[in-house]
């Protein structure tokens, strides 16, 4: 079990530093030279090859062997990062962000592997909770070593030495996936169908509607499609845009960095973390029903500090707890979030296992995606007030449909004691 956490956290890990170059490092660079929150909030059309996945994920299900997908995609991201310290931000915005264009489309792809191997890999209930933990831990690991720890050094070591450290940590990643034992097993090294199988399977690329029919069919899909594009809108806005009101007002571009980028997102992975040990010992469905509760309530206490626009060790102080809780309830639901998916997915056929959890994947993302981007223009056109309040009122009504589901929906008890052994 160890050999397997280990594996999946570092991919994992490797997987999420394009998002922190993006989600921590880059609006606080565009925010610094003057930019609107509008244009800062566009910039996640960058991450549109995640919304794109699914469409390839087929291939991918199909073609080669998971290892051969891992270590080719973080080779990939190797490459990229190299031609990306020959570049200058400040002259070469476009080149920067092609760079994180790339890079996303690469992790894109490797997430596609790295899912469809972890669905093969964890067995049982109490793999599943630790798996996702080691999933959402070193994504989250990675998001904070890229836009936390190198956005709090970049102005020392620079932009090139920076793209040069991450070379060498994917190419040592890709190093370490190509003579990874775990994935030795037949389960998780691509489908090796026999003759009959592939036949079916040709059909079904010829006739997608074929696969999007039985994606749709495995049993409790639809709920689950409905809660993961729903789960983060009030908290994406919240996180999102509480750290932009602070540059405004409170904090330098320095302190956000790391109050936000490094101490709120170690509360995340706690959160995460804390949620895989949790998951081992308590019901799903009683967990999730008050971790959404208790995250409305976070969100009214965030909410009230916009009153509050005169700087004050004070203010400075709840500001950065009121992350930290955030941050930590919501890295706790993204763990149960990320399991209620994976055991959704187990309940499907083989040869669309990865496919299926890719769909969902790609939902959450668009989920998030749709509303970062358009969470600017709510604070641009009614101010930080007014938004809050919308985000709120979303947490609040995501907190009800999930309720709801424990009682007499997808998250019902007896339906999610089916964890297969």
């Amino acid at each position: 079990m160890n050999d397997k956490l280990v594996f999946l956290g570092l991919l994992y890990f490797v997987q999420g530093i394009p998002y922190g170059l993006q989600s921590s490092l880059l609006p606080v660079y565009l925010r610094g030279a003057g930019h609107s929150l509008t244009r800062i909030g566009f910039t996640k059309i960058l991450y549109f090859p995640w919304v794109l996945k699914v469409l390839w994920a087929p291939f991918v299900d199909r073609v080669g062997t998971k290892r051969r997908w891992l270590v080719g995609t973080v080779s990939g991201l190797a490459l990229t990062c190299l031609s990306s310290a020959a570049l200058a931000p400040e002259a070469h915005i476009w080149g920067v962000a092609a760079t994180l264009l790339a890079m996303n489309t690469l992790a894109s792809v490797q997430d596609i592997a790295v899912d469809g191997a972890a669905v093969g890999l964890l067995k049982g209930r109490g793999e599943l909770g630790l798996g996702n933990s080691a999933q959402v831990v070193g994504y989250k690991a990675g998001s904070v070593f890229a836009g936390g720890g190198l956005l709090a050094v970049i102005d020392v070591a620079g932009w090139s030495w920076m793209f040069m450290l991450l070379t060498f940590v994917y190419a040592g990643v890709a190093l370490f996936v190509w003579g990874a034992p775990v994935l030795d097993d037949e389960n998780v090294r691509g489908q090796q169908a026999d003759g009959s199988r592939r036949v079916g399977q040709g059909v079904d690329a010829m006739r997608p509607w074929r696969v999007w029919k039985k994606l749709l069919a495995v049993p409790g899909t639809p709920w689950t499609v409905l809660y993961v594009l729903t789960y983060k809108l009030g908290e994406q806005g919240a996180v999102t845009m509480f750290p932009l009101f602070l540059l405004d007002h409170h904090m330098t571009a320095r302190e956000l960095g790391f109050w936000n980028g490094v101490i709120a997102m170690g509360f995340s992975i706690c959160g995460s973390s804390l949620g895989g040990l949790l998951l081992a010992q308590f019901s799903i469905g009683a967990m999730m029903r008050r971790v959404f509760v208790l995250r409305t309530v976070s969100m009214v206490f965030q909410s009230s500090l916009l009153t509050v626009l005169e700087p004050s060790p004070l203010l400075k102080g709840m500001a950065v707890l009121s992350m930290s809780v955030q941050h930590f309830l919501g890295g706790l639901i993204t763990t149960l979030t990320f399991t209620t998916m994976m055991h959704c997915t187990q309940r499907a056929e083989e040869s669309i296992q990865a496919t299926h959890y890719s769909f969902l994947a790609t939902l959450e993302v668009l989920g998030k995606l749709t509303f970062s981007a358009l969470a600017g223009c709510v604070v641009d056109w009614f101010g930080f007030q007014v938004a809050f309040l919308f985000f709120l009122t979303l947490s609040a009504g995501t907190a009800l449909h999930v309720w709801t589901a424990t009682f007499t929906g997808a998250l019902r008890e007896h339906q999610l004691k089916e964890q297969p052994k």
